[in-house]
């Protein structure tokens, strides 16, 4: 691949420490064809983006070297196939063990999912700041989230514009059912409905939310 092909000198150093894994600012100067100064200013921006990170390393003889190199987020921003990968091993589980290994290895991720958050919801005692801490928790997942207040009191509209497993879920709906399953756990209502979901053909995800009567009456 010709580094001409990447849109700007940024993409340019992260594909360079990509395939160098770790260089000095003299020598994607020289790769690059600009001057160190020039440089250090674009090193400066994406250390502080986090993309990525300096180590100094000490010579028997001279000065200190500093390496750049990509950071787990910068490492991130190359093509990942998880999904596809994901969903090969799943059809291989379900040819070798049937559905029903499938179905528990969904359900496992519900369980984990809901003791990893269960105390930041059960923190809250205010219906409206679970729904959005839920939000919340969704966003830090990747799923685009918006939510607001129904038509009817103590009602909500919680919408996802992304869908981080989409591959997966194309495949198996038991993704959406745990996904389901796991906001009625998490907000301790049963009254949580799919209006649209984007693994049947929509164009997001929108659940339709009311709170527990007895809750609601406290």
């Amino acid at each position: 691949m010709n580094m001409k092909n990447h849109t700007s000198t940024r993409d340019e150093i992260i594909y360079l420490l990509k395939r160098n894994k770790r260089m000095t600012v003299t020598k994607m100067a020289k790769s690059l064809g600009i001057t160190e100064m020039a440089v250090r200013r674009h090193l400066n921006t994406l250390e502080r983006d986090h993309v990525i990170e300096t180590t100094l390393v000490r010579q028997a003889m001279g000065r200190p070297i500093h390496f750049y190199h990509l950071t787990a987020s910068g490492d991130e921003q190359f093509p990942r196939n998880y999904s596809g990968l994901t969903v090969e091993f799943l059809k291989d589980i379900e040819e070798v063990s049937g559905t029903h290994t499938v179905d528990e290895l969904f359900k496992r991720r519900e369980n984990r999912l809901q003791d990893k958050y269960k105390d930041r919801m059960n923190a809250l005692t205010d219906f409206e700041q679970k729904i959005n801490e839920l939000a919340n928790i969704q966003n830090e997942a990747g799923y685009m989230v918006d939510w607001k207040k129904g038509e009817e009191p103590g009602t909500y509209v919680l919408t996802e514009y992304n869908c981080p497993i989409a591959m997966v879920a194309n495949e198996y709906q038991q993704a959406c059912s745990c996904e389901l399953s796991l906001f009625k756990r998490m907000l301790h209502t049963d009254d949580v409905e799919r209006k649209t979901c984007m693994a049947k053909g929509g164009d997001y995800c929108c659940y339709m939310i009311k709170e527990k009567e007895s809750a609601s009456e406290v």
